[in-house]
């Protein structure tokens, strides 16, 4: 008979615990495959693409983008299968600048399973990769900036929501208040894009360590409140009684925004500017709110109903709607900059044109410029590099 003393008891069974762990770990373990080791995206020398994904079973795999230039879904997008399992696909030359993707597996769409950078849209996740060579958007050997997350909740919708802050470089070191840039994304986007896809914190960070932009605190809210869709509903024609994502921006966001980071809360230090729909909603808030804001920019957007009937909708034009501040010249004086850009070939060009105008006619000094290219991320980057060095000067 074998006699164990209480005293050691505890460590035969953490023993026989590892033991029996170690053999089950064995008899357990899989065998290695392709996509265990795979690297995903590889951004090769000539700026051209190269993608792979393991998907052994599948019998059609395709890449699929948003504004990756010159290719999609379809013939452009399929990929090619390899004895291994590995489907590949190489794209390019393309220009530099952060990309969206995603496989189509067999009719699915799956996120890069290799590949940890994603950017948020608002009802799905995509891949995200970054082919450098634009010093004004890479990441460079400069003081960063910080972006957070931040929840808050609410009252005009009665739930929690989430905004992105950027705070410039020495922000949590310092005392000093900055002025306040609110902006906005597109439809289908979210928060999170204008930081992942949009690169907005580095390309701020990069302005101000070149001293071509005012360092300052940038507020990136949730502009959906809901599933989008483009159009009035089925069977309506109006505009809706009540602009939720207004009502949360001015009753909840702001006020939060202002009182949570040490910003300045006057007129000269407030900004606001958005892409697409964002646009529109700098348009919707900052018109009849021009003694809040002294600094609009308007990218790729317009006012979308600035003729009768525009965009499906009867009634009111937008500029019948908005006529007592259009023609109010005691707003207009402290109005330091009103500016718009867009893609020659933007679908969006025309509205973007009869907007300017329409202003003009009500004596706003407007800025337009007309760049090359279309409804892209590729050209929202590069206006909101020209915009920001032009606030609070």
């Amino acid at each position: 008979m074998i006699r164990v003393h209480a005293r050691l008891f505890p460590g035969i069974l953490l023993i026989c615990f590892l033991v029996v762990a170690v053999s089950s770990a064995q008899n357990f373990q899989r065998e290695l495959t392709p996509g265990d080791t795979l690297k995903s995206v590889r951004i090769l020398q000539d700026n051209r693409v190269a993608f792979y994904v393991y998907a052994p079973k599948a019998a059609e795999v395709a890449l699929g983008g948003t504004d990756i230039p010159g290719f999609g879904f379809g013939t452009g997008g399929k990929m090619t299968k390899r004895p291994d399992g590995v489907w590949e696909a190489l794209i390019g030359p393309i220009p530099p600048g952060s990309y969206r993707y995603v496989f189509s597996i067999d009719g699915v769409s799956v996120v890069d399973p290799r590949n940890p950078s994603t950017s948020e849209s608002n009802a799905n996740t995509w891949s995200l990769f970054h082919v450098s060579g634009a010093e004004f958007m890479d990441t460079k050997d400069v003081p960063h900036g910080a972006v957070a997350e931040v929840t808050y909740f609410s009252k005009s919708l009665n739930r929690f929501r989430r905004m992105h802050v950027y705070t410039p470089p020495g922000y949590e070191a310092g005392a000093e208040k900055y002025p306040v840039f609110y902006l906005l994304h597109g439809a289908f986007d979210c928060d999170d894009s204008w930081t992942s896809v949009g690169r907005a914190g580095f390309i701020l960070d990069n302005l101000i360590a070149d001293k071509k932009a005012v360092p300052m605190v940038v507020v990136m809210p949730a502009g959906h409140t809901g599933p989008f869709r483009f159009g009035p509903p089925s069977g309506e024609s109006e505009r809706p009684a009540r602009d939720e994502f207004i009502e949360d921006f001015l009753n909840d966001i702001m006020p939060y925004a202002e009182s949570h980071y040490r910003v300045y809360t006057d007129r000269a230090h407030r900004a606001m500017a958005g892409l697409s729909m964002g646009g529109g909603h700098t348009l919707n808030i900052g018109i009849p709110h021009l003694d809040l804001f002294a600094w609009l920019g308007v990218f790729s957007s317009g006012a979308f109903s600035t003729a009768p009937g525009a965009f499906g909708r009867s009634g009111p034009t937008w500029e019948e709607r908005h006529l007592e501040y259009l023609d109010n010249t005691k707003l207009k004086e402290g109005l330091k900059l009103i500016w718009f850009s867009t893609g020659s070939e933007d679908f969006l060009v025309q509205t973007s044109r009869e907007t300017v105008e329409m202003l003009k006619k009500h004596g706003f000094d407007v800025v337009y410029k007309e760049s090359a290219g279309g409804h892209t991320w590729s050209n929202w980057r590069d206006y909101l590099n020209a915009f920001a060095p032009q606030l609070f000067r």
